[in-house]
């Protein structure tokens, strides 16, 4: 089953040359290409006009696999807790990237937490605006979509280790690339504040500690559950390091300081 866009001309231009410019735009700010193949990749969602900057360094910078594991939130609550789109492609103006339905059956079969499941995806905007960076970075790129809303730690860790298990005995390189946007409608300095005590245990490579310190001090990080199970994955696998490649918040685009949305780009190796 392929996806069409559903936040094409909302989020991200629904023309076709135009979009292809901007993300060339976006991807040319990078400015530090990594050495090392990237493991995984945190990048953000919102609209372009206020997030495109960060994403676009960020994986302007990052070496990701030509086959991609996608981990998203799930806004809209529709579908399974970790929703898996199975088959098919999935299409952007001008474009789209096919799934691997080989790696989807393998980590649907390795694990049952896991469920076959397109509700979950079909109004989802989080991963679908990461799309066209991808595609634009690599055209022949390969994608797995997960939709994560499962909220126990311990289940996400069970998760984690299965799919580790299966793209550690893959035998070809495979990236990690995680949609979450950061604090939402704080004023720019308490926002600033907040995401980087989030931030902290995502550059230390702790997912339990990420988990803990969004729930305890009351973050709004949306994409904590898909950065949580792609951080356990990523250590399974050996990360080793991670940086900070690129923050901003919504106040660079609109100007406005007392109600803005943090966005952060995290490279994984």
């Amino acid at each position: 089953m392929d996806r069409s866009p559903v936040v094409a001309g909302r989020f991200y231009t629904a023309d076709p040359r135009a979009l292809a410019r901007e993300v060339a735009g976006y991807l040319a700010l990078a400015e530090t290409p990594e050495e090392a193949p990237t493991l995984l990749a945190m990048v953000p969602h919102a609209g372009y006009v206020f997030s495109g900057p960060v994403a676009g360094r960020t994986l302007g910078e990052a070496r990701l696999a030509p086959l991609v594991v996608l981990l998203g939130p799930n806004h809209t609550g529709q579908g399974q807790p970790l929703a898996l789109w199975p088959s098919g492609r999935w299409t952007f103006p001008g474009g789209g990237l096919d799934v691997d339905a080989g790696l989807a059956g393998a980590l649907l079969q390795a694990e049952p937490r896991l469920k076959a499941d397109t509700a979950a995806h079909s109004q989802e905007h989080s991963l679908e605006v990461v799309l066209p960076f991808l595609a634009a970075a690599n055209p022949q790129a390969a994608i797995v979509p997960i939709c994560v809303a499962e909220p126990r730690y311990a289940e996400l860790e069970a998760v984690a280790a299965s799919l580790a298990g299966v793209l550690g005995a893959l035998g070809r390189p495979v990236s990690l690339v995680v949609s979450s946007d950061m604090s939402h409608f704080l004023d720019d300095a308490r926002a600033r504040r907040v995401d980087a005590l989030a931030l902290e245990p995502v550059l230390t490579l702790d997912p339990r500690g990420l988990y803990d310190t969004v729930r305890t001090q009351g973050i709004s990080m949306c994409g904590v559950l898909p950065m949580t199970l792609g951080l356990l994955v990523a250590k399974a696998l050996g990360a080793a390091s991670a940086r900070l490649a690129a923050y901003a918040t919504s106040a660079a685009a609109s100007g406005d300081t007392s109600r803005v949305v943090g966005y952060a780009g995290v490279l994984v190796r």
